[in-house]
């Protein structure tokens, strides 16, 4: 984990939790979510002309990949639906680090050190189970549609951070794998919108093109980022590293949803802190 990898994770984080903020903005998450998506598509096209082509040994990993990050935008597409992004985003970001971390140790053979692992389940522990706390339904019972669409979309997180972790070493050009990654997870979205909203999608579309595809631009270079940092570093420093977002996540839903900060995500961002602390105390 050089300085060179922590900045670029960093910005991947902040730039990630806009994207997801801008999303979670449009209040027709359909429309939000094919947009970013079919941004992704014609970002990652161009890209696809100008960087190498993916090697033959990524391409099974690109292929799942894809079909992750498709469920994934759904169940994120749900969550957003159901709760506030001050808590949804918290839970879901969470949750991927420390299941990366298995992931990584009996599919990869990635065990972190005794201070990494200690990061990764301060941060993700504490933060998952400080946002837990905050989430209430009618009658200051759980709201459990919304933390279980929150925890799958978590696992969606980690099952294609893993796989893209493997992926783009084989690929022999992160540019390359994060192009056809655009490319093949873009088409989904915009062509069932094309087909649920049919003669309504483009004039649905039209007020929001400009803010949904800064957020797409904002998406591939999140996780540009991302792919890159995982051809220098482990994958469980870097996943937990990344849900910094976090942080920015809590912020933004206070300061555009007009949610509460409050006790629990302050207490979330000192245990990030001590997380990352932990983490990069060997870097």
């Amino acid at each position: 984990m050089t300085p060179l990898v922590v900045g670029a994770v960093l910005l991947a984080a902040f730039t990630h939790a806009s994207w997801n903020a801008i999303a979670h903005g449009i209040r027709d998450k359909l429309v939000s979510f094919t947009l970013i998506s079919g941004g992704g598509l014609v970002i990652g096209a161009v890209g696809a002309c100008f960087a190498p082509f993916p090697a033959a040994d990524a391409w099974p990993y690109l292929v799942v990949s894809a079909a992750l990050h498709v469920l994934y935008m759904v169940l994120l597409m749900r969550s957003f639906t159901l709760g506030d992004f001050g808590q949804m985003y918290p839970i879901a970001r969470g949750t991927a680090p420390l299941v990366v971390t298995v992931l990584a140790a009996v599919f990869v053979g990635e065990r972190p050190d005794g201070w990494a692992t200690a990061g990764v389940v301060v941060a993700s522990a504490g933060l998952v189970g400080v946002a837990l706390w905050g989430i209430r339904g009618s009658g200051g019972r759980p709201d459990w549609p919304a933390l279980l669409a929150a925890l799958a979309t978590g696992l969606a997180i980690a099952g294609y951070t893993t796989v893209d972790g493997v992926g783009v070493r084989a690929s022999g050009s992160s540019l390359g794998y994060v192009a056809w990654l655009m490319i093949l997870e873009g088409i989904a979205i915009p062509a069932y919108a094309l087909w649920r909203r049919r003669g309504r999608l483009l004039p649905e579309l039209r007020p929001f093109a400009a803010r949904g595809l800064f957020g797409a631009a904002l998406s591939v270079t999140a996780y540009g980022l991302v792919l890159w940092a995982q051809t220098r570093a482990p994958l469980a420093p870097i996943a937990a590293l990344r849900e910094s977002s976090i942080i920015v996540g809590a912020a933004f839903g206070t300061l555009f949803f007009k949610e509460k900060f409050g006790a629990p995500r302050i207490a979330a961002a000192g245990l990030m802190v001590v997380g990352i602390g932990l983490m990069l105390h060997t870097a």
